[in-house]
């Protein structure tokens, strides 16, 4: 499941609608929209983006972090590391391999670094 995904189904819940409520108000498909709730699906749309907040009627400082939260949602990341140092494209392709095996505290420890650099 990706951020974006988490969100869109809490605001679901908290709200007493079912995917295919919702899928049919926005214009997508049930298909599409569990797709997207489980992370088989990448980056919304802007366009999609706009009509999940309209149909939630979430309006500027939440918008903006909804589209944030979809900007780190794409389940099939590329990290392009040419013209990089070695040790970057080495970690990088370690991390890819890895990712799935790493506990969540590493997890949260490598987030915390990131967003402090």
């Amino acid at each position: 499941m990706t951020p974006f995904a988490e969100t869109v189904r809490d605001l679901r819940r908290l709200r007493g609608v079912t995917q295919k409520q919702m899928a049919l108000a926005i214009g997508v498909s049930p298909a599409y929209l569990s797709a997207l709730e489980h992370g088989r699906r990448g980056k919304p749309s802007f366009d999609l983006l706009q009509r999940v907040a309209g149909y939630f009627n979430i309006i500027w400082d939440e918008a903006e972090e909804l589209f944030k939260i979809a900007e780190t949602s794409d389940p099939r990341v590329v990290v392009d590391t040419s013209g990089l140092p070695p040790a970057y494209t080495q970690m990088a392709n370690c991390l890819a391999q890895k990712i799935r095996s790493l506990p969540p505290q590493s997890v949260e420890e490598i987030q915390q670094v990131l967003d402090g650099a």
